[in-house]
This record gives C-alpha cells, structure tokens and sequence, in this order.
C-alpha cells in the first residue's frame, strides 16, 4: 500500500516510537505493521484499511489500540 504523506519531522518522530525498524512509511510499503512487525493481512473495512495508511498498524494492533 502507499502509505500517507507527512512532514519529516513528523514521520522523524513517529519513527521514533515505531518497533518496526522499517518505520512506518517503510512498514506500510512493505505491508507489515509498524507496530507488531508482522504481515498485514486483511482488514474489516475501508476506514481501517485507510487507517494502516496513515498509522501501518495491522487489524489486530488497531482493535488493540482504538479499541474493536
């Protein structure tokens, strides 16, 4: 997928905090999650395919996070 645009010191800082040692614009071309490190897979809908856009977490890290 393409991930979305951000300003580098932005993405310098989302990086920062990100355990994938991709980053997340890396993470996100590459299809893993930013957060777990492991292959994307399948999302439940449009929105949470478009929020791996903008933050590279998986299905599974984004239920965890926002919540199911």
């Amino acid at each position: 997928m393409k991930p979305s645009k951000k300003d580098e010191g932005l993405e310098r800082f989302i990086n920062s905090m990100t355990p994938n040692p991709l980053g997340r614009k890396g993470s996100i071309e590459a299809n893993y999650c930013s957060w777990c490190s492991k292959p994307v897979g399948a999302f439940k809908d449009a929105i949470s395919r478009k929020e791996y856009t903008i933050s590279g977490y998986c299905q599974k890290c984004q239920d965890k996070i926002f919540g199911d």
